[in-house]
């Protein structure tokens, strides 16, 4: 069975992914931004198997710092799977240095933690990025903070095609015989807070989108999938916005996302 670090597991399509993966026999290390909201996750998927949770880290994804830190404290725990799962589309949490926070959460933060963790990943571990059909092209400048977007789902649709460029961009990179990196749309308007306070709406199954969270992260139909972005919506792997099939589109953006993180030393 596998060890696998889930971002963001504290409620919605995060806990319920670790529900399920523990049901099947997995070590969970689960993540969160809040001690107690951490603490009942940990419980509630203990409550599926007694010895599921390997371990639980506390970090702002918000905080670029403390998700270095939490790569740091996750390289020794013997991960073979990383799903970032944590996303927001609106949030009263204060930006980190005039960045959009939709970007820190949704695209930098997963980004920096995955290059720290992708080094101790084993050659046929995986890294699961939750995407979004919603997705839109991605202005550089916001990324880079020089540029303000005040529509909360545009900059939530931009975050969302930045993490499957760079999620193709890197599987190339790794080629096929490392981790594979996979870009997935778990399901349009599931029944997350998310999508409550940003639609109004109930949403649909929540176990849609864990069951594919979990199919992604160990399953057989996804082991030759790098690189790969499944639709969970059509339920099949299909072509993403059309900019994260651009080699050079998608090259630029992580240069952009290397020369963001170098400027922060």
């Amino acid at each position: 069975m596998a060890t696998i670090m889930v971002t963001g597991a504290t409620d919605g399509l995060g806990l319920a992914a670790a529900q399920r993966l523990a049901g099947q026999g997995h070590r969970l290390v689960l993540h969160g931004r809040d001690r107690a909201r951490l603490d009942r996750a940990a419980a509630a998927v203990g409550d599926v198997r007694d010895d599921a949770v390997a371990a639980t880290l506390l970090a702002d994804l918000s905080d670029l710092d403390d998700v270095a830190r939490l790569a740091d404290a996750a390289a020794d725990l013997g991960l073979e799977v990383l799903v970032n799962n944590a996303g927001v589309l609106r949030s009263a949490h204060a930006p980190t240095d005039e960045l959009d926070v939709r970007f820190v959460v949704n695209t930098i933060a997963p980004y920096l933690l995955t290059r720290r963790l992708l080094g101790s990943l084993p050659d046929d571990g995986r890294v699961v990025n939750l995407s979004s059909a919603a997705q839109a092209p991605v202005d550089l400048g916001a990324l880079a903070g020089r540029t303000r977007l005040d529509d909360d789902m545009a900059a939530y649709a931009q975050s969302k095609l930045a993490l499957t460029m760079w999620s193709r961009h890197v599987a190339d990179e790794v080629g096929p015989n490392g981790p594979a990196v996979i870009a997935l749309n778990p399901g349009s308007l599931l029944a997350t807070k998310m999508v409550k306070e940003g639609f109004g709406v109930a949403g649909h199954d929540i176990a849609v989108g864990a069951d594919v969270i979990a199919r992604a992260a160990v399953g057989d139909d996804f082991a030759g999938a790098t690189g790969r972005y499944y639709d969970n919506d059509a339920k099949r792997f299909a072509p993403p916005h059309a900019d994260a099939t651009d080699a050079t589109r998608n090259a630029a953006l992580v240069q952009a996302l290397d020369d963001l993180l170098a400027r922060r030393g």
